[in-house]
This record gives C-alpha cells, sequence and structure tokens, in this order.
C-alpha cells in the first residue's frame, strides 16, 4: 500500500462514463529522465487510441517539467515505437532504474525491451 500511495500522482487515468479504460504513469527517475510505465487498457476498449493517448500525456508532461529522456521496459515495442521510442540496450539505462526491478520475480532475468524517447 505505501508504494501506492507514494505512486498515486503519477497516474493518468482513462475514464468514459465513469468506467476506468486505461491507466499510465510518468515516474521521475532522475533530473533528466523519467519513466513510462504500467501502460494498460481494458482489452475491450483496445485498438481505441487510449494507449496512444495516455503515453501521449506522459511525453508532454516530461516536455513541460524539461526532461531530456522517456525510458520504457516493455513487451510491446511496436507500440512504443509509434511514439519515437527506440529499442536500447538494458545496460545502457541508470543503475537507479533497477531499484524497482529488484523486486520483481522475473529479477535478474527480465524479458522486457528497454526503449528510450530523446526528447
Amino acid at each position: 500500500m505505501s508504494e501506492l500511495y507514494e505512486s498515486l500522482r503519477d497516474f493518468y487515468v482513462y475514464e468514459e462514463g465513469g468506467t476506468i479504460l486505461g491507466t499510465t504513469a510518468l515516474h521521475i527517475v532522475w533530473e533528466d529522465l523519467a519513466e513510462v510505465r504500467s501502460v494498460a487498457v481494458v482489452e475491450d476498449a483496445g485498438r481505441k487510441g487510449i494507449g496512444s493517448q495516455l503515453v501521449q500525456a506522459c511525453i508532454d508532461e516530461a516536455r513541460e517539467l524539461g526532461l531530456r529522456r522517456i525510458f520504457c521496459l516493455t513487451y510491446k515495442p511496436e507500440f512504443f515505437a509509434k511514439h519515437g521510442f527506440r529499442l536500447v540496450d538494458k545496460s545502457e539505462l541508470p543503475h537507479k532504474v533497477w531499484g524497482d526491478c529488484i523486486k520483481c520475480v522475473k529479477f535478474p532475468d527480465c524479458d522486457e525491451n528497454a526503449m528510450i524517447l530523446d526528447l
């Protein structure tokens, strides 16, 4: 619960008619770096551009904050490529990024793709 409350203000929620259809978060990692995380859209609402609107909101906020780069760890690199992200080796990401990864059941054998968007 503590982690949820610490991250609550990071989240964008897409709501329609009182129903939550999608969510994502922009988590600031460092003075010039943030992560787009937890992109999720209800399955029945897929392919309607909701995920794209949520990711774009994160990109817009990162620009407003003067951040230089945004990264993501994803199983859907094609989706993020449409938004200008490019694949990178995970070793290019700062060590601070891996703080959350240590809690993951897949650590240290992560099979997600690391991607970066230079702003």
